[in-house]
């Protein structure tokens, strides 16, 4: 039976473990407290509306109130998932497709009420109490839809427990509407789980306590029937509006405000030291607690909590230093007309904003400063050749800088060690070029792999005669290394953005 084709999404590297991994800390301790209090606080509360909806399914047809059926859950052990019934019971009920359609004959009246409200799902805060599934987390599947799962992706998606919501839940609410009854199983598996399977281990690879919230905020939005039509983007359900609110506004601006805190408490000390400045402890406290505030304040309004600092460019740093001086004059201007008199001397202000925007900019740029003195230690350690595989670009020119910076922002960077760039520019010779050393020629590629125990060759030369391109080309592949070739690539690139059979306007 074909299954369509199932998500390949790389798993992260298989090295070891960090000593402590926040994403299983909270899954093993947070996630699970918070689902302890909320599904008891949730099991109290509707309990009257349990009983109404028990009596109406006992009054509309005969039969059990609940149905429990056999799901996958952690670790891919088998528990009975509880929901209110939906269908009749009969042999057919049970014996049938395992998957449901729109227009099942199975289902109950009420039934279709309580799948299309999503009600039927409420008894699980049960199956939450006794740890056999979570608040959120990915739908638990039958275990015979199950078996046309990958084992790999099962594993993966079984390794924490299965939830009431998820972002496929949400993304998927309408399932049943999407199928029809005549061939359900084969149509599920070819159009509709390879994608809940991609959402499951998106969500099982990113989740956290905050994007959790935004999936319960998203879900009961998804519940009122004028949300019935609207399509949910998939980014919200992993990144929604909390979580982005705190990522972009909360964390930079606690961040902003504790660094400005500690400048002007630094600058205080050290004027304190050379010079009176009896302001006393609580009022000095305070001044410096508002002049943090500002800062930070500033800084969001100016959009810099909105930056992907990771991936930054250095220029943004003159944006922190803009903000930085439009807080201090700020700061200056209040200090100035303060109706008891100035509080801190104009050179003290002056100080605390130029140390502010030094924490600010080595906050934002400290992964880039770390990576650096990284790696030029092992630059400069002996046995640098020890870590990853050794690598020689051969050429200084612009696609040798492209392949360099791709090496270095990719997940690549821990895999290759860049030795340094070969080129046969005599005037490049010795220089460093974007941060790697040009060792030599071309003609000397034989001694420099053997001397540096080179393993990966990067031939990076776009423009150049057929002639000499084919000699380096040939040397290389007499040396025993592997060949990369960089402009192979760029050009197969091109010719799938740019094929040749377009018309070409004149």
């Amino acid at each position: 039976m074909s299954t369509g084709s199932i998500p390949s999404i790389k798993s992260p590297s298989q090295s070891a473990a960090p000593p402590f991994n926040l994403r299983a800390w909270y899954g093993r301790w947070i996630k699970r407290i918070f689902d302890l209090l909320v599904s008891a606080l949730g099991l109290l509360i509707l309990f009257p509306f349990f009983a109404f909806i028990a009596s109406r399914i006992q009054r509309e047809s005969p039969g059990p109130v609940f149905y429990r059926g056999p799901r996958l859950g952690r670790g891919a052990k088998v528990f009975n998932i509880l929901k209110f019934r939906t269908m009749y019971e009969c042999p057919e009920s049970y014996n049938g497709s395992r998957i449901t359609a729109k227009d099942d004959a199975r289902i109950t009246p009420c039934g279709r009420w309580l799948r299309g409200s999503k009600l039927n799902e409420l008894p699980q805060l049960w199956n939450v109490l006794r740890g056999q599934m979570s608040l959120a987390g990915p739908r638990p599947e039958d275990p015979e839809v199950a078996s046309h799962v990958p084992e790999a992706v099962r594993r993966e998606i079984c390794s924490i427990r299965p939830g009431i919501t998820s972002p496929a839940s949400v993304l998927y609410r309408h399932e049943e509407k999407m199928l029809n009854s005549g061939n359900v199983m084969d149509e599920y598996l070819r159009n509709i789980m390879p994608d809940k399977l991609r959402l499951d281990l998106l969500y099982v690879r990113t989740h956290g306590f905050i994007s959790d919230l935004d999936i319960f905020f998203l879900t009961l939005i998804s519940l009122f029937p004028s949300a019935d039509d609207r399509s949910i983007p998939e980014s919200s359900l992993y990144s929604g509006f909390l979580a982005n609110f705190i990522r972009r506004y909360i964390s930079w601006f606690v961040m902003d405000t504790l660094i400005a805190f500690l400048a002007a408490g630094f600058v205080g000390v050290i004027w304190r030291l050379s010079a009176p400045l009896d302001l006393g402890w609580g009022v000095a406290i305070g001044v410096a607690a508002a002049m943090a505030l500002i800062f930070s304040v500033v800084n969001s309004l100016l959009g810099l909590g909105r930056v992907s600092w990771r991936t930054a460019s250095p220029d943004l740093g003159f944006d922190l230093a803009f903000s930085s001086g439009l807080a201090t004059l700020l700061i200056f201007a209040i200090d100035w007309f303060w109706p008891a008199g100035m509080l801190l001397p104009p050179g003290m202000v002056i100080e605390i904003g130029v140390i502010a925007f030094i924490g600010f900019l080595m906050a934002r740029y400290r992964r880039r400063l770390v990576t650096g003195l990284a790696s030029r230690w092992l630059q400069l350690r002996p046995k640098a050749s020890m870590l990853g595989e050794r690598l020689l670009i051969v050429g200084a020119g612009d696609c040798g800088q492209l392949a360099g910076w791709l090496l270095r922002k990719s997940s690549l960077s821990t895999a290759f060690n860049v030795v340094g760039i070969v080129d046969d520019d005599p005037l490049k010779r010795n220089l460093r070029i974007d941060g790697y050393s040009v060792l030599g020629s071309t003609r000397e590629l034989p001694a420099l792999v053997e001397r540096e125990n080179i393993g990966v060759i990067l031939y990076a030369i776009s423009c150049i005669a057929p002639s000499e391109q084919e000699r380096i080309l040939a040397l290389c592949r007499t040396l025993p290394v592997r060949l990369v070739i960089i402009p192979d690539l760029i050009k197969g690139l091109q010719d799938q953005l740019f094929p040749s059979d377009l018309p070409v306007s004149a």
